[in-house]
């Protein structure tokens, strides 16, 4: 009996060390390591064009708009580089979160067909790949993965990881015809928003409803801090039902887990500790297919989504950390750590 005790115990042990040995091969390391090799890929002159020194002002020049970007795009690489480059950019996304960034990318093609452009200005390879200092698990360095609709950004900082502002986009929404008729890539997005404002009664509508027109986009856009003036107005979580706060933490989960697990649950961490000094606010209609937006606000993150452009069929949405885009609330942390 004793001896299947220990058996058991041994075993018990086995599989807590295992686990541990999983989250300890973060996601610090395997960005690392598929920084590196996507870097001993390119040839000396492509290694130029995607290389910054951390401190480069470049490291905050980010957008989500079809415009020129410094770094080295899908379509100057070769095929074996590609595929190095999207292991990098799988490396700081879990699998739901790669599905939606490389689906993202191919709508490119379907607004290339439906504007009837020549392929310059849509894409699917005109995605930019930018690491800013030298990659390595304890080191402080980041990258970036960005285009049209796109724009992840990532920071580690002694084998702590920051990934924000993490924005995703698509136009259109929803396909409206062709042999990718249907698809949704942000359907969850914005159908929990949805369920959300409709579980909610005629008087919290009062409340969580701002305005009666959607906004145009979202407030942050591109800026390189995250900041609304004035106080959260919306309906606060506290004044929800169990009911709600269950639909609401469903449609939070989406944002953490379009991260692998170590950042989601970072941002999961960041929910509990906001709550109930959390606010759900709405704009616009609630039915599907009109103009409406969205945001969750919480006293250190922020999530924003919209869905008003092209008919009410292009979507943006994000999750911004008002002290941690960047990792500038790591690398506070740190330069105190180090100086005392």
């Amino acid at each position: 009996m004793k001896a299947s005790k220990l058996r058991l115990l041994a075993t018990g042990m086995g599989i807590v060390l295992l686990t541990s040995a999983y989250y300890q091969t973060h996601s610090a390391s395997i960005m690392a390591e598929s920084a590196t090799a996507f870097l001993n890929s390119l040839t000396p002159e492509q290694r130029a064009q995607a290389t910054f020194d951390f401190k480069d002002d470049q490291r905050f020049d980010w957008h989500f708009i079809p415009k020129p970007r410094k770094g080295l795009p899908l379509k100057e690489m070769a095929p074996f580089q590609k595929h190095l480059a999207h292991a990098l950019l799988s490396a700081g996304l879990s699998q739901r979160g790669y599905i939606k960034a490389s689906t993202i990318m191919s709508l490119e093609d379907v607004l290339r067909i439906m504007e009837k452009d020549d392929g310059v200005r849509r894409n699917p390879e005109g995605y930019f790949f930018s690491i800013f200092g030298q990659p390595s698990d304890k080191g402080t360095w980041g990258y970036r993965v960005e285009g049209h609709h796109l724009s992840q950004n990532f920071t580690v900082v002694n084998g702590k990881i920051a990934g924000s502002p993490s924005f995703f986009g698509t136009n259109p929404a929803m396909v409206p015809d062709g042999p990718r008729k249907g698809l949704r890539v942000l359907a969850r997005e914005e159908d929990l928003g949805r369920d959300l404002i409709h579980a909610l009664t005629p008087d919290q509508k009062k409340i969580a409803i701002v305005d009666k027109e959607a906004y145009k986009d979202i407030f942050t856009m591109a800026s390189r801090k995250a900041a609304l003036t004035g106080q959260p107005n919306g309906l606060q979580v506290s004044k929800m039902t169990a009911k709600q706060r269950q639909l609401l933490q469903e449609l939070l989960d989406e944002y953490c887990y379009n991260m692998p697990d170590q950042l989601a649950q970072s941002r999961e961490d960041e929910i509990k500790r906001a709550g109930d000094n959390v606010y759900f606010a709405w704009a616009g209609p609630e039915e599907k297919g009109d103009p409406h937006y969205y945001r969750i606000q919480a006293p250190t993150f922020l999530v924003e989504y919209d869905d008003t452009q092209n008919g009410a069929n292009h979507i943006h949405s994000v999750w911004r950390d008002y002290e941690g885009d960047f990792g500038l609330d790591l690398l506070k942390q740190h330069y105190e750590t180090s100086h005392h």
